[in-house]
C-alpha cells in the first residue's frame, strides 16, 4: 500500500532551515512498531502520523515518534501537521485562509489556528495543552558545567538558575550567561545522563537558554540536547518552549497581561529557527500560553508498506 508523506521545515519561512518534520498522511492501520520503524527510517527529530480522529468534529489524530520512542506531545509536529493538513486540503497554493482545527494528541486535544497569506509561508499557532509545571530538583552547577564544557560562572544569569519543568515533556532548564556561552557548549551525553533527573517515565532533556540572540528581534536564544531521543541536538523544540513558559514566569515574575516572546534556536546547527511564545497572565498565574511558527514544504512522496 502506498502511503503519502511530506517533509516540512518547521519554525522557519526558509527551506533548509528550521526543524525538518516528516508528515505521514495515511497513518491509519499502522502498528506502533511499524510507526517507530518508519520514524527511524526518516531519522528526523520527529515523524508525525495522521490518523482519523476519535471525535468526528476534530481534524485528525496525531501520533508523534522520535527515532527512539513515542512522544505524548511536541510543538514542531503540531505546527507542521496543522499546516500540512491545511495545505493538503486546498487545490490552490495561492489561496488565503484562516482556520481553527482540533488535533488529538496523546496529551489530549490541541487547538490550533492556521493562517495563510499570499507571498509568505503558512503560520500556525496552538494553545499549550498542559500548563508548565515545576518539579522539585536540586542541581550541582559544577556537574552541569562539566556536562556542557562550560565554567561554573557561565551557568545562570540574573536570578535564573537551573530548574526542572514539564508541559508534557520534561526539560531541565539551564540558563547560561550569554550567547557566547551557549555557542561554546561541547555536550557530553554520558555526563548528562549521570546527572539528569527522571520524570514522566523518561530522563529529562537539556534546554539551555539566555537572553538576547543572534537575531536582534529574539528575546531568548536556546539550544536543546536530547540523547535519549536518538537525535543529539534539536534545531527547534516547541515542547521545550511550552515548558520554559513556566520558568520565564517564575523567574521574571511576569505581571498580569499579555507577554510575547520570540525564541531563536538551531543557530549553532546552521538551521536557525524562530518560535513565537505568547503568555497571558491573570491573578499572578499563567492563564494561557500559545506557541506558533511558520513552516514550508520541502519534499513529498510515498511510502510502500
Amino acid at each position: 500500500m502506498a502511503r503519502r508523506y511530506a517533509i516540512y521545515d518547521v519554525f522557519t519561512a526558509n527551506r533548509l532551515q528550521g526543524n525538518p518534520l516528516a508528515v505521514v498522511f495515511d497513518g491509519d492501520g499502522l502498528s506502533d512498531a511499524t510507526m517507530q520503524a518508519i520514524a527511524g527510517e526518516f531519522n528526523l527529530s520527529e515523524t508525525v502520523f495522521v490518523q482519523p480522529p476519535e471525535n468526528p468534529a476534530h481534524a485528525a489524530r496525531l501520533r508523534i515518534f522520535t527515532p527512539g520512542y513515542e512522544l505524548p506531545f511536541a510543538g514542531h509536529p503540531t505546527v507542521g501537521a496543522a499546516i500540512a493538513l491545511a495545505e493538503a486540503a486546498r487545490a490552490s497554493e495561492d489561496e488565503e485562509y484562516d482556520l481553527v482545527q482540533m488535533l488529538e494528541e496523546n496529551v489530549g486535544p490541541v487547538r490550533c489556528a492556521v493562517r495563510r497569506r499570499a507571498g509568505s509561508a503558512t503560520f500556525a499557532e496552538f494553545d499549550v495543552p498542559r500548563k508548565s509545571m515545576q518539579f522539585d530538583a536540586k542541581f550541582d552547577r559544577q556537574a552541569i558545567a562539566d556536562a556542557f564544557s562550560l565554567k561554573v560562572s557561565q551557568i545562570g544569569f540574573e536570578n535564573h538558575v537551573p530548574s526542572f519543568w514539564s508541559a508534557g515533556v520534561p526539560f531541565v532548564m539551564i540558563p547560561v550567561h550569554d550567547v557566547g556561552a551557549a555557542g561554546a557548549v561541547e555536550f557530553d551525553a554520558a555526563l548528562w545522563e549521570q546527572i539528569t533527573p527522571m520524570a514522566e517515565g523518561r530522563l529529562a532533556n537539556a534546554y539551555l537558554y539566555c537572553r538576547g540572540g543572534v537575531n536582534h528581534i529574539a528575546r531568548f536564544h536556546a539550544r536543546m540536547f536530547t540523547p535519549a531521543m536518538g537525535i543529539g541536538e534539536d534545531p527547534a523544540t516547541g515542547a521545550a518552549v511550552a515548558a520554559i513558559s513556566g520558568a520565564i514566569h517564575h523567574f521574571d515574575q511576569l505581571i498580569d497581561g499579555h507577554h510575547p516572546f520570540l525564541i531563536e534556536q538551531g543557530v549553532e546547527m546552521g538551521r536557525p529557527s524562530l518560535l513565537h511564545l505568547h503568555i497571558d497572565v491573570s491573578g499572578g498565574e499563567i492563564a494561557t500560553a500559545r506557541i506558533g511558527g511558520q513552516a514550508v514544504k520541502i519534499a513529498a512522496g510515498e511510502l510502500y508498506l
